[in-house]
Order: C-alpha cells, then structure tokens, then sequence
C-alpha cells in the first residue's frame, strides 16, 4: 500500500490546459534528454560514421539508458530522421545569424570546414545517407526549405545555384588537405551572391 501523502506539502502537479501536460519540468527534462540524444548521433557519425550508429553507441555517448533511446527513437531510421532535421535547424538558425554579405558567408563556410569540420562532415553524411534511404530524403531537404527562409529574396534559380554551389564549396572543403580559409572563399561566393 501506497504511503498517504501529505497534502499540505506536496506541490501540485500543474497541467496544461490545452494537452494535458504536465508543467512540473518532466516535458522540459524530456527535450534536453531528446536533445543530448540527437547530439550524441551526430558526434557518433562525425566519429564513426553512419554506420556506427546503433542505440547502444548512441546513449553510450549520451550517457543515458539504452532504454532513453530506444523510448525516444523506436527505431534507427526514427532517430536518423530526428538528427537530420535537428541538425538542419541547426544549422539553419546558425546560417539565419549570418548577414547575407560575401565576407560574412565566406567565414561561415570557412568555419564549417575549419574548426567544425567534423560536425560538417557528419552532417553531409547524413544527408548523402538520405540518397540511398528515402525515407530520411524529406528530412535532407529540409535544409534547402530552410536556407530559402533566410535567402527568400533570391530568383528561384538564382537561390538553387547558389544553395548547390555553397554544398560543392563544403564539400570541396572536406576533402582538401588544408580547408579554404575566408579569403580565399569570399571571390567565389562574391560571384554567386547576386548584388542587393
């Protein structure tokens, strides 16, 4: 039998009008835990590829249960999805803080390729993994539907070469025994930015 609880002392489980959630900060311990899984995947795939994505490597490296990401992502494709549109915002909300100047873009790229370049490379990864998978292909075009949020003013045809030409840039980065510095990015994106 239960012990009785004391009334008086026991806080009161708040619920949310709308959807009956709980407001007692389990909802918001549950997004930090969704959170720290997805970036635990990325930081497996940036070390061991896609591959080496399982549920066990990936709360290993969240330092949580298996059992957190298995309740969270059921199955791997549910949990590859989730870290692809995860990092695409991410990446999206980093990019929406660029200002849309040569110079500006140019460092973002150079920083992406530079000292973030294992992030990069796990997040393209990700988003050629999605070319065999099709499942996870609206979630790799879900950074195209963001870039456009921040780069709407363009042509529509002006937008796609400049969004293919700054994938070419990244991964052209990746592969280059030493990465482009912003200096030597800011002629090239100076010629597909078009002039405001």
């Amino acid at each position: 039998m239960p012990a009785p609880v004391d009334r008086a002392r026991a806080a009161p489980a708040v619920v949310g009008r709308s959807r009956g959630v709980p407001a007692d900060g389990r909802r918001a311990r549950g997004e930090r835990r969704r959170r720290a899984i997805l970036a635990a995947t990325l930081r497996v795939i940036e070390r061991e590829g896609v591959s080496g994505v399982s549920h066990r490597s990936v709360a290993r490296e969240a330092e949580v249960p298996v059992s957190s990401t298995v309740y969270y992502y059921s199955t791997l494709d549910d949990l590859l999805i989730a870290c692809l549109k995860w990092s695409a915002s991410e990446m999206a909300v980093a990019f929406g803080s660029v200002s849309p100047t040569p110079s500006s873009v140019a460092r973002f790229l150079a920083d992406a390729v530079g000292p973030h370049r294992g992030r990069t490379l796990a997040e393209y990864e990700l988003y050629l993994f999605a070319a065999r998978r099709p499942e996870l292909r609206p979630a790799a075009r879900r950074w195209i539907t963001l870039l456009s949020s921040v780069f709407g003013t363009m042509e529509p045809a002006a937008f796609l070469g400049f969004v293919a030409a700054l994938d070419g840039l990244l991964i052209q980065g990746l592969i280059a025994d030493f990465p482009p510095t912003a200096e030597q990015l800011e002629p090239v994106v100076s010629l597909l930015m078009p002039l405001r």
